[in-house]
């Protein structure tokens, strides 16, 4: 039962990236291909699994499964490479000063695991400090540049101060599942004495307040903190954007500028005054959409485009955002 369970989630993944109609891959016959040779080598494994032979036994389940070291608490990759043909469905990418609550790892691994679900992390460090520019948007853009590399069909973003749902995964599965909408992201509110709800439509004019809890609203403009992105959106912005270095714990790495802090300052001769003008990189991230037109580059989301309120924002996805101390926001103002 063991193999067959193992052979049917190996093919399903193959079946789910025919019928995504939001994805660009090679012709039928490829996938035919792919899984008859799947197919094979899973037949091959079971029966070396049922032969006989402890020796020979053991071998062929450590070159299924890999091997895993107690003593280094390490895991050898699989010899087989059926699990190569798995889905990259989702990279969970997590900006952070390298410090977190325990009440954000108990949120972001106690999550409900939706049915044959599969992720892959990156944690990137940032240094909040840092007086050279090496802050968030560089920890968004080194993130966009490992999901991206590895070929993976939507970035999730988890700040390392957003307390997630318990069910989040469960909900952004369903988005997943059907593909309507190329950006999503949850519900949370600002860190101070008196919290707002980051949502937003316009700007300069305050957060938009039409809207009652487990509604899901348009905006055109998103916080980053728990948000939901189509790749080939990415892609289209990473192509455009400029290289530069970033400093990293492991050598300097050469990404693009698909995130930036705006913070600018120039002189009018002919009012003969200074100008200064500074943002945040999420609602300058969602400016490049609209001013660049990334929708329509990308084809597949041309009609999100010609909206005025693009993004979906699903305030059943509740956050709490949370300080060094462990103070919740809204939670402090009795909001949960």
């Amino acid at each position: 039962m063991k193999d067959r369970a193992i052979a049917e989630q190996a093919n399903f993944s193959t079946v789910i990236s025919k019928e995504d109609p939001n994805e660009k891959r090679p012709a039928d016959k490829l996938f035919l291909k792919e899984s008859r040779q799947q197919r094979k080598l899973i037949g091959k494994y079971a029966k070396a699994r049922k032969g006989k032979g402890t020796a020979k036994k053991i071998k062929a389940n450590n070159d299924f499964y890999g091997v895993y070291h107690p003593a280094s608490l390490n895991m050898d990759a699989p010899k087989s490479d059926i699990w190569r043909g798995w889905k990259k469905r989702i990279c969970i990418a997590v900006p952070s000063t390298g410090l977190v609550r325990v009440e954000w790892m108990m949120a972001r691994f106690g999550q409900v695991v939706p049915v044959n679900w599969s992720n892959g992390d990156i944690f990137q460090y940032y240094n909040q400090f840092s007086p050279l520019g090496w802050a968030v948007a560089d920890a968004r853009n080194i993130c966009v540049q490992y999901s991206l590399s590895q070929g993976f069909e939507w970035t999730f973003f988890i700040d390392h101060d957003t307390i997630l749902p318990v069910d989040t995964f469960l909900k952004i599965q369903e988005y997943l599942r059907t593909g309507k909408y190329p950006v999503v992201c949850g519900l949370y509110y600002c860190k101070g004495s008196h919290p707002e709800p980051l949502i937003f439509r316009g700007r300069g004019n305050g957060y938009y307040d039409k809207w009652k809890r487990g509604d899901k609203v348009w905006v055109d403009g998103i916080p980053m903190g728990c948000a939901l992105i189509h790749n080939s959106i990415l892609q289209e912005m990473y192509n455009r954007s400029e290289e530069y270095v970033v400093p990293t714990l492991t050598g300097n790495q050469v990404v693009r500028r698909v995130f930036e802090t705006p913070r600018h300052a120039w002189f009018d001769p002919e009012e003969g005054k200074y100008n200064s003008k500074a943002g945040t990189e999420d609602l300058f991230w969602c400016d490049r959409i609209h001013t660049e037109k990334i929708f329509e580059a990308t084809k597949i989301w041309k009609d999100f485009q010609k909206k005025e309120f693009p993004f979906l924002l699903d305030t059943s996805i509740f956050c709490q955002h949370i300080d060094e101390n462990g103070v919740r926001y809204p939670a402090n103002m009795g909001i949960v």
